[in-house]
């Protein structure tokens, strides 16, 4: 299915009538899948973020047909949200693609790919931190959306403030990188994006994580933590949403890139 570049490219050069460059923009624009999902195949084009297959309320037939449909119209497919048992069916029924699972646990992220897709090569870059282990699988969303945008994601994890001494190196190494926006994510009390957003002169993107105990464990603390910051040029984003905070540092790297054009 052409791009909406290629069709206007073809209206420009007289290849099509106005008539037919309608249809075929409207064509290439949604894909119906038997009433299970309008596919909006043009959003990456239009937004500059590709749709995103959320798997955590889906059964694996719909997924799996969502993310072939996808798969054959733009060369690839992210699915957030994976269980084991989800992952493992999807690895079987669509085998003939090359599939990149990360994550842990019941929290994956798949990016299903025909075999001669690549990532887009990196045109800027942003940095990913966690605060712990536990908030790698959010980080994973935030990756796959980012390196799918065109922009390279430098990841340092488990560097929360309870070994301070620990975010030396990875401070370090994204000034050197000359990262253009920071994802920041951390459960419990939520501290790590400000004390990132009060060191660097970078856009620090906040992800409260649902990790913690009893009151206000499941992220409820680090948003309100992160919400009342005293640190100028934090943002944040709501409960686990790594996708959006991974496709907002990108928005940011590509118009940084841009400009500087």
């Amino acid at each position: 299915m052409p791009s909406t570049r290629k069709i206007l490219e073809r209206l420009i050069s007289g290849e099509l009538s106005l008539e037919e460059a309608q249809d075929a923009l409207r064509a290439a624009s949604i894909s119906d899948l038997d009433g299970i999902a309008a596919l909006d195949m043009n959003r990456d084009e239009r937004s500059g973020v590709p749709e995103v297959v959320l798997a955590e309320s889906k059964d694996t037939d719909g997924i799996a047909r969502i993310a072939q449909r996808m798969v054959e119209r733009k060369g690839y497919a992210i699915i957030t949200r994976l269980d084991r048992s989800k992952s493992d069916a999807l690895t079987r029924e669509l085998s003939d693609f090359k599939i990149l699972l990360e994550g842990a646990g019941n929290h994956l992220t798949a990016v299903v790919q025909a075999e001669d897709w690549k990532f887009p090569e990196p045109k800027g870059k942003v940095g990913v931190l966690t605060a712990g282990t536990s908030d790698i699988p959010y980080a994973k969303e935030a990756e796959a959306v980012i390196r799918a945008m065109g922009i390279e994601p430098i990841s340092f994890y488990d560097v929360g403030i309870a070994g301070i001494h620990r975010l030396v190196e990875p401070l370090r190494k994204m000034v050197e990188e000359k990262v253009s926006a920071i994802v920041v994510m951390a459960g419990m009390e939520g501290a790590l994006p400000t004390v990132i957003a009060s060191l660097v002169d970078a856009p620090v993107i906040g992800v409260p994580i649902p990790t913690g105990y009893g009151h206000g464990g499941e992220g409820e603390t680090a948003l309100a933590a992160m919400l009342q910051s005293c640190a100028p040029g934090l943002a944040v984003v709501n409960i686990g949403n790594g996708v959006g905070a991974g496709a907002m540092a990108a928005l940011i790297a590509r118009r940084c890139r841009s400009s500087e054009a």
